[in-house]
């Protein structure tokens, strides 16, 4: 059974009652005290020595490990006998530790057992006290102590598994956004890259862009579903495998179908599936061949309009294996156009009047900033009033892609 018990709240011995400091918050300065000691006289005289150290009015005792384990909520701190009912020594504190990871445990041990206590400490405990050795500033100094020491070692950990998170963020980040294959110096490539969870860096969109010797170019834009490290996996070697399959010359529909193959391989469930469309601009810049897979179509930009590549749709990468029937849609450019690729992330978030922004509504915007000749600042125009509208809402990764060439007395060259 495992006891509440409420201590007396008098002011440390010394200090008038007038001028002692207000009762502290639990969750701010009062530390939970579990003590586990079977011992009746020993608890009694833990329980009055606690009391007088005044740091603590929140108490409980239990004589057993099975009792303990019923606490309600973890303690700050656990004063551990090592010599239970149904538990000894090192085992018993194994136990604790295991029970409670970021409480400090200070055990007790007798006049004779201070070996025991210096191999708990080795053994993960932050400190040990011998019975009968004790005083109320002794008592109350240790648990100060122990519980600040564990509360750092716990920030440690913290601090280096957030590294460690964010290194492997990282290196997948790299892997959704490359570094592009072009090498036309009369080339412009823009991109943005927004995750949609608060501080993630990575999301299961992805995009890629490689040019052939003839100066063809090849680009890629995808949405894996969700927005997870899972997501972010599957994006990266899709992108990695479009790569490969365009390097290689393999024919855009064909892309798809080896796409969809390994998306269905690597997915770790059957309900993910993904969307893409892939483009090919003509050396002259005058044609691009589009491909979709469920995915929006790519927006024709010249100076005052966006306007949607009139394009054949198919399924999506993944939702019904095998079906997929991707063809190619040749659109021909205006001289001095750029081609805007992206992903419905920019338009799933919210308008001012708090509806859904909408594809229709973002093109309309994507048109009236369109007289921007600067292609990045043409895309943070773009996403600024994206953002502005939603106001934080809504939580899907978003993806562009915007490239721009010389073409006519109008074309924007960044």
């Amino acid at each position: 059974m495992i006891t509440d018990v409420d201590l007396p709240t008098a002011p440390p011995a010394g200090v008038p009652a007038g001028l002692a400091d207000p009762a502290p918050s639990p969750t701010a300065a009062e530390p939970t005290v579990l003590l586990i000691e079977d011992d009746p006289g020993d608890a009694l005289l833990t329980r009055e020595l606690l009391s007088d150290s005044g740091i603590s009015n929140r108490f409980a005792q239990a004589s057993n490990l099975t009792a303990a384990s019923t606490a309600p909520t973890a303690p700050d701190c656990v004063l551990l006998d090592l010599h239970l009912p149904d538990c000894q020594g090192l085992e018993a504190l194994s136990w604790v530790l295991h029970r409670w990871p970021d409480a400090a445990v200070v055990v007790l041990t007798g006049l004779d057992d201070a070996a025991t206590g210096t191999a708990a400490v080795a053994a993960g405990a932050q400190d040990y006290l011998v019975k009968g050795h004790i005083d109320a500033a002794l008592l109350g100094r240790t648990i100060q102590y122990a519980i600040q020491r564990r509360r750092a070692v716990v920030t440690e950990r913290q601090l280096r598994d957030s590294r460690m998170q964010a290194s492997e963020n990282t290196r997948l980040q790299r892997g959704l956004l490359p570094t592009p294959l072009i090498t036309d110096p009369a080339l412009t490539v823009v991109s943005r890259y927004v995750p949609g969870r608060g501080r993630s860096l990575l999301g299961g969109d992805f995009f890629d862009l490689v040019q052939d010797a003839d100066h063809t170019l090849h680009a890629v834009v995808g949405d894996v579903c969700g927005n997870g490290p899972d997501e972010a996996a599957i994006g990266v070697g899709l992108r990695v495998g479009w790569r490969t399959l365009t390097l290689a010359g393999v024919d855009k529909a064909s892309r798809m179908r080896l796409l969809e193959q390994v998306l269905v391989a690597e997915r770790p469930s059957e309900s993910m599936f993904a969307t893409a469309c892939t483009i090919r601009v003509t050396p002259d810049r005058s044609e691009v061949v589009v491909v979709s897979a469920g995915h929006p179509a790519p927006l024709v930009i010249t100076p005052g309009a966006a306007d949607p590549a009139p394009i054949r749709h198919h399924l999506g990468l993944g939702m019904f294996p095998g079906r997929g029937r991707w063809q190619e849609s040749a659109v021909t450019l205006p001289a001095g156009a750029g081609l805007l690729l992206y992903t419905d992330g920019v338009y799933e978030g919210f308008s001012e009047d708090g509806t859904r922004l909408g594809e229709q509504r973002f093109i309309e915007l994507a048109g009236a900033l369109s007289t921007i000749t600067d292609p990045g600042e043409f895309l943070t125009a773009l996403l600024d009033e994206i953002r502005r509208g939603d106001g934080g809402r809504h939580s899907d990764d978003t993806a562009l892609l915007y490239l721009t060439w010389p073409g006519g007395s109008d074309t924007p060259t960044g």
